[in-house]
């Protein structure tokens, strides 16, 4: 379980990345509702940190508000793997 969080929490921060590359190049982005759905379903910390790292979505009210709660959720999560 530990290691499917994390390739799920790279897997999220790399979206983030990736889809900040795409902003920037003016290609094809990912949809808010994927990134937003990796980081409620596991990719909190890594949707997080890859806002911050990549500047991504910062600004956006959706993400500064789920984005913590994702956050939130993956800690708990991750401490309950580590702790079983």
């Amino acid at each position: 379980m530990i290691k499917f969080l994390l390739v799920w929490n790279t897997v999220s921060f790399f979206l983030m990345g990736y889809d900040k590359k795409q902003s920037r190049n003016r290609g094809q982005r990912i949809p808010e509702k994927v990134l937003l759905g990796f980081s409620i379903l596991g990719g909190g910390i890594g949707a997080f940190l890859g806002s911050r790292v990549f500047h991504n979505k910062t600004k956006k009210t959706a993400f500064r508000i789920i984005l913590p709660i994702g956050l939130l959720v993956s800690a708990v999560v991750f401490i309950y793997v580590l702790i079983q």
